[in-house]
């Protein structure tokens, strides 16, 4: 009897020190999980990759900022959403001048992921601005990668340091080749044109793990941003965009020494208008002039001259017979690049017009009709 007790007795303390031991080692669990949840304020109006994607738009509408709040060397350059503008947190209070000046604009804030509080930081300082539309991504640049076809844009930095560097990266501008790259390049960059990207698609490597690195005439430019998706859809799975293009290039490093010289006709490079000259038509005569718009219909819809007749220039060719020889014809676009492209297509396929010009400017468009012109650095 005493031995069936004092088992008893033994097998109770044994499930009594069992559930002490138990206890003990699930509370540093708790501890733990409680350590790894975010510990600041969170922004109160969070949105998803699908709302950011939404407003990502080649060139960026006036109302919307896309804001990096990642330190720029660290993160900003080797990596961010497109279009995104890089105003670091612990920078804020020093470059409040690069918001929009209009209150209203909706301001996307984002960082490095759930656990990284520099985006909501950054909103809450923007909202103490005055600013009154402002949103959170808070999964951030880890979230937007995540989602299938997505790809990043990098900095004029991160490229020249990968090209001094020897790195293992094919560089490729999707520019017109005679309009655009043959009169200036990135140091070793291919000539893939992304209108003839199918034609000469066997000048990318073979390796499909390859990093290509696509660029055009800089955030108004949608070139490098189609041609990126093409270089994804045949598999390749290291792709990213120089956003900002050959602008912020020659800004950044220098222009190109084997820049091509070439003839001039009325404006600084071959077969451009002068751009006072244009300007100066399309406020007192904007009817003397056959004005083409080759950019894509979206972006003819955002905004164009009013007397501008939409063509897009992979539609160009087979309109081009069916073009007018009773007025001179300017070709526009935002960049200068599809213009040129379309000035050099009219001078291979109807040599017989003689006025044929294109702007080369970068253009901002506006619903009204109105617009503005900023001369080229190159």
């Amino acid at each position: 009897m005493k031995s069936r007790k004092l088992t008893a007795m033994m097998v109770m303390m044994s499930l009594v020190l069992a559930g002490a031991l138990i206890g003990c080692s699930s509370t540093p669990k708790t501890e733990t999980q409680a350590a790894q949840q975010p510990q600041f304020e969170k922004y109160h109006d969070i949105v998803d990759a699908k709302f950011v994607m939404d407003h990502i738009t080649v060139p960026m509408a006036e109302n919307v900022m896309i804001i990096d709040a990642r330190p720029k060397r660290a993160k900003y350059d080797k990596g961010h959403i497109p279009g995104a503008v890089s105003i670091p947190d612990s920078r804020f209070d020093k470059m409040t001048d690069r918001l929009p000046a209009d209150k209203d604009a909706l301001l996307i804030f984002y960082c490095g992921g759930l656990k990284c509080p520099l985006s909501h930081k950054s909103a809450f300082k923007a909202e103490k601005l005055g600013y009154t539309n402002i949103k959170v991504f808070a999964k951030g640049f880890p979230g937007y990668m995540k989602v299938a076809g997505n790809y990043p844009a990098v900095s004029a930095e991160w490229v020249k340091a990968q090209l001094d560097k020897g790195a293992d990266i094919v560089v490729i501008d999707a520019r017109p080749k005679k309009a655009k790259y043959d009169k200036g390049h990135i140091p070793g960059a291919i000539s893939i044109p992304d209108t003839q990207f199918d034609k000469y698609k066997d000048l990318l490597p073979a390796e499909k793990n390859t990093t290509l690195v696509f660029y055009c005439g800089g955030l108004k430019c949608p070139l490098s941003h189609k041609s990126a998706k093409k270089a994804l859809a045949m598999g390749y799975t290291s792709v990213k965009v120089f956003a900002t293009g050959y602008p912020a290039w020659v800004a950044y490093a220098g222009k190109d020494a084997t820049v091509k010289t070439t003839a001039v006709k009325s404006g600084g490079e071959e077969g451009s208008i002068d751009n006072a000259v244009f300007t100066k038509i399309i406020n007192t005569e904007p009817s003397s002039i056959y004005l083409i718009d080759v950019r894509d219909p979206a972006e003819f819809a955002t905004g164009s001259f009013k007397t501008a007749v939409n063509i897009p220039i992979d539609q160009l060719e087979a309109q081009i017979a069916s073009l007018p020889a009773s007025r001179p014809i300017v070709f526009v676009c935002g960049t200068g690049a599809r213009s040129g492209e379309a000035y050099y297509m009219v001078q291979d396929l109807r040599p017989e017009l003689k006025e044929v010009y294109y702007v080369e400017a970068e253009i901002t468009f506006h619903q009204d009709g109105s617009f503005k012109l900023t001369q080229l650095t190159q």
